[in-house]
């Protein structure tokens, strides 16, 4: 079993880098980890698209200090909760296949091992809750949903709004906190990591593990961060820096972030220190140029993924085929998709981006055929040998 540290300054960076809440109390926490004893912890990820983001990587970090401290962490997919899919996003959402969860899953702890370690003298787990949950039976299942009410299930503002806005409330939404709070129990863990959107639901397993275990369950709730384009990443809508990017992709992801949300990816997305954070900060409020630490920002995201060569490559492409407007051999891919059809189903062929992340790109004016910008993504084109499609900023195809 690993020796346990107790190093002050990795403690306080996990405890408060990018933290909005820890419950029972940040001091509770930083008792039992300063005290020397082993602690368990988790987080989850439901298998609703095929790539982790670096939003996910916010929570693998805080995961990655614990393990370097030598606790067990623990990755988990969430396998079985996703057949009823989680609420917190608003969404009504449909039943999903076997099928697919194996398809979106696939690949996963390959991407996740980009920031834990599933080998060495303190390895990661990497499970699924499918084991414990697909076991339960009716009785446990009743005897589960006894531990909540209906009231404070409706006392969540998501339920609120949907009762405003007559939108469905399906009655898997509310077995699914109870799901995910019986992870905690099967697990048997000490602290379970997360974003402020899982709040709710990370709280129902602090209340069943009390009432199960008999013993105190940490939650540590982080910030979230926003895709390049400004909304919240999501592995359905495909807008975030996936950890299966290239170089190339996650550094110009990550010049696309606005200029006002530079300091919070700096804070959330990269180990820098804030104090220097905070002075980059003040430099631009006195009227530098913001693009200096947006090249740095997006540098630091691709090496904390990649690492250094990766990243010092991902800003050399930037540089020529972005800002000097190189399109070289090499930065081409070619492919041999031709004929009549959409410059969706092309894109669909070549890029392999879901519909609507292509539609996205489309929309914003990111597509071109030849020099020729294409607004529709329902625009039918007849491709041929020769043709060059530019696919956002970065992503070249030419037709063999």
């Amino acid at each position: 079993m690993p020796k346990v540290s107790t190093d002050e300054k990795l403690i306080e960076k996990f405890l408060t880098r990018g933290v909005e809440n820890v419950y029972p109390s940040e001091d509770a926490l930083r008792e039992r980890l300063v005290s020397g004893e082993r602690l368990k912890a988790y987080q989850g990820f439901d298998p609703t698209g095929p790539y982790l983001h670096i939003g996910h990587a916010m929570g693998m970090r805080a995961l990655r200090i614990l393990q370097e401290l030598g606790h067990e962490v623990i990755i988990l997919v969430g396998d079985f909760t996703a057949i009823a899919g989680d609420p917190s996003d608003g969404k009504h959402r449909n039943i999903m296949t076997d099928k697919e969860i194996k398809a979106n899953m696939e690949g996963w702890k390959k991407q996740a091992s980009q920031l834990i370690d599933f080998g060495g003298k303190n390895p990661a787990k990497f499970m699924r809750n499918s084991t414990w949950l697909s076991k339960l039976t009716l009785r446990e299942i009743i005897e589960l949903m006894s531990k909540t009410t209906v009231q404070q299930m409706l006392e969540r503002d998501l339920y609120q709004r949907k009762l405003k806005d007559t939108v469905p409330i399906g009655l898997q939404e509310f077995i699914y906190p109870i799901m995910q709070g019986y992870d905690s129990v099967a697990m048997k863990v000490d602290i379970e990591i997360g974003g402020n959107d899982q709040i709710f639901n990370m709280l129902v397993g602090r209340t069943l593990v009390k009432e199960f275990l008999g013993k105190e369950k940490f939650v540590r709730a982080h910030e979230l961060m926003e895709a390049p384009d400004a909304i919240t990443m999501s592995k359905t809508k495909g807008n975030g820096i996936n950890l299966t990017d290239s170089p190339e992709d996650i550094y110009g992801k990550a010049m696309s972030y606005p200029d006002d949300l530079i300091f919070k990816a700096f804070r959330l997305l990269t180990n820098v220190d804030l104090e220097e954070v905070w002075g980059m900060q003040e430099e631009v409020k006195g009227g530098k140029n913001p693009m200096e630490f947006k090249k740095k920002l997006a540098f630091e995201i691709t090496k904390m993924l990649k690492g250094q060569k990766a990243a010092e490559k991902g800003e050399k492409h930037f540089e020529k085929a972005v800002q000097n407007k190189e399109v070289t051999k090499e930065q081409t891919k070619p492919v041999s998709v031709s004929g009549k059809m959409t410059v969706t189903d092309f894109l669909k062929e070549t890029s392999k981006e879901s519909a609507s992340q292509i539609k996205r790109v489309i929309e914003q004016g990111g597509v071109e055929i030849n020099g020729r910008k294409v607004t529709d993504p329902h625009e039918v084109i007849e491709f041929k040998s020769g043709d060059v499609i530019k696919f956002g900023k970065r992503t070249y195809f030419k037709v063999e």
